[in-house]
C-alpha cells in the first residue's frame, strides 16, 4: 500500500527538463531527465526561451510545443523553465496531465530553497556556485520526479559540506 502511493506521488511530477536562463535567453543551468541529441536540444532551448521571452507578463506561463508542455516563470531577470512531456507507459498519442500549478509551486519552492541558502539569489550566485546549485536541484529532482521539497532536508547537506569545508583539518583537504 505504502509503495503504490509513492508512485503515485512521483507520477504527475516527472520532469523532461529544466532550465534557468537570463533575459538574454543565456543559459544558466540547465538539466535534463531524458536523452536528447545535441542538436535537438540547442534548437528545442533556443525556440523556448524565445516563446518565454515574447511573451507579455499578462499572459499565462504555460506554453505547449512540439509535445512538450512548458511551464516557466520570471524572477528578477532570471526565467525558471520547466519542461514535461506525456507518459511515455501512456503510449504516443497520449495527452500530457501534467499539474501546471504544481510545477510553478516546484519552481517557487526551488527559488525560497535557493533565497533560504544565498541570501537573495541572482544570476551571479548561479554562474559562480554552478556545483552547489546543482546540487541543490539534485536534492529536489531525482529522474525528472520531484522527490523533496522540505527546504530544511533540502539546504542540510549543502550545510554540513560548507561547514566541512571550512574546518582546517577538513575532509577535503
Amino acid at each position: 500500500m505504502i509503495f503504490w502511493c509513492v508512485c503515485v506521488c512521483l507520477h504527475y511530477k516527472r520532469l523532461c527538463s529544466f532550465e534557468i536562463r537570463n533575459k538574454q535567453g543565456q543559459t544558466r543551468l540547465s538539466s535534463y531527465y531524458e536523452w536528447l541529441n545535441m542538436d535537438e536540444r540547442v534548437a528545442l532551448e533556443s525556440e523556448i526561451i524565445r516563446k518565454c521571452l515574447s511573451r507579455s507578463e499578462l499572459q499565462c506561463s504555460f506554453v505547449e510545443y512540439r509535445g512538450y508542455k512548458v511551464i516557466y516563470r520570471r524572477y528578477a531577470s532570471l526565467f525558471f523553465i520547466v519542461g514535461t512531456k506525456a507518459d511515455v507507459i501512456a503510449g504516443g498519442g497520449a495527452e500530457n496531465n501534467e499539474n501546471e500549478l504544481g510545477l510553478l509551486e516546484f519552481i517557487h519552492t526551488l527559488v525560497e530553497t535557493m533565497d533560504k541558502w544565498a541570501g537573495s539569489i541572482c544570476e551571479l550566485d548561479i554562474m559562480y556556485q554552478l556545483e552547489q546549485v546543482h546540487f541543490l536541484l539534485d536534492e529536489m529532482v531525482m529522474n525528472g520526479y520531484v522527490l523533496d521539497t522540505n527546504k530544511s532536508n533540502i539546504l542540510r547537506p549543502l550545510d554540513l559540506i560548507e561547514r566541512e569545508s571550512k574546518k582546517g583539518d577538513g575532509v577535503f583537504r
